[in-house]
């Protein structure tokens, strides 16, 4: 797969598998870091710390009163798809005063998976923007809080504003497999546009 890092044949004359670099993004508290904790299958990377008073007026907590944590700078995760191919997992922070690490944590990624939170779409509408304007390609996955998933893809296709061509999933990011499908669709995607047009 283009863009993917290919190494040397080991030892016993197998090659290693090619390595792609995913990241997992969307608004504050949608579930990245669920998603990233529940689909690695190594004890992810986390980078988060407690809500503090300092936050107050600053991030805003409508719809996600519950959380008491948030991620800093990154998640990180690895999930084996296949012997030929390993997903590098990168979770981005959500709270708007982090964002200047996406850009950083942009660098080889080959695409990603956008989490919408149907209860706040707009908080995911920052995330479309910026895969679209960079040209990465992504899939939308529409975490269900509580397992409800209330609105049917198509509203949710039209109200996010999205073209045809982005596939949009319902998921629950605690749950492995759920989340698994949706790094599957990417993969999917990700071959597609990379096979010769013909």
């Amino acid at each position: 797969m283009a863009g993917s890092d290919t190494t040397a044949r080991s030892s016993s004359g197998r090659s290693a598998p090619d390595t792609v670099k995913i990241l997992i993004a969307g608004g504050f508290g949608v579930g990245k870091t669920t998603m990233v904790g529940s689909v690695s299958e190594i004890v992810p990377l986390r980078t988060e710390e407690p809500l503090t008073m300092a936050g107050l007026g600053v991030d805003d907590l409508n719809g996600v009163e519950e959380k008491r944590a948030t991620t800093v700078a990154l998640d990180f995760g690895r999930i084996t798809v296949s012997d030929d191919l390993v997903l590098y997992l990168f979770g981005t922070p959500g709270q708007q005063r982090f964002w200047f690490m996406w850009n950083d944590l942009a660098v080889g990624a080959l695409g990603a998976v956008v989490l919408v939170d149907v209860r706040r779409p707009k908080s995911s509408f920052a995330a479309i923007d910026f895969f679209e304007r960079r040209g990465i390609p992504f899939v939308i996955a529409v975490n269900g809080f509580h397992g409800e998933h209330p609105y049917p893809v198509e509203d949710i296709r039209e109200a996010l504003a999205l073209p045809d061509g982005v596939p949009v999933l319902l998921c629950d990011a605690r749950e492995r497999e759920s989340c698994r499908d949706v790094l599957i669709s990417l993969i999917d995607r990700l071959i597609a546009e990379a096979a010769p047009a013909g």
